[in-house]
């Protein structure tokens, strides 16, 4: 059994679970499957609270993609998400990425 078949495995017993959406999405990030790992990516995103590393890591998905605008608009919200969570770091190092990118 694949890595991303036990992750799915466990999300079928509990598909509220953040960390186990999050690692599927790495995974299908890392398959290439960028439009599946987005989608999760986006529903991590739209969670309360937001998941804020998912911000983070679908920016630099789509900018890897060449989808430069929809990576600095979801970097954008995920800055405004972790200064609202009080996550500085994390709002430090996307305002960096998205600097790299203007």
């Amino acid at each position: 059994m694949s890595r991303r078949e036990q992750i799915e495995a466990m999300l079928k017993e509990t598909p509220e679970d953040t960390f186990l959406k999050y690692a599927l999405a790495m995974e299908l990030k890392s398959e290439q499957q960028h439009e599946a790992s987005l989608k999760l990516f986006g529903e991590l995103m739209a969670a309360e609270p937001p998941h804020v590393p998912a911000f983070f890591m679908a920016g630099q998905q789509l900018a890897g993609l060449d989808r430069i605008d929809e990576a600095q608009e979801i970097l954008r919200q995920g800055i405004e998400q972790a200064n609202q969570q009080g996550n500085a770091h994390a709002s430090g190092e996307m305002t960096e990425f998205l600097m790299s990118l203007e």
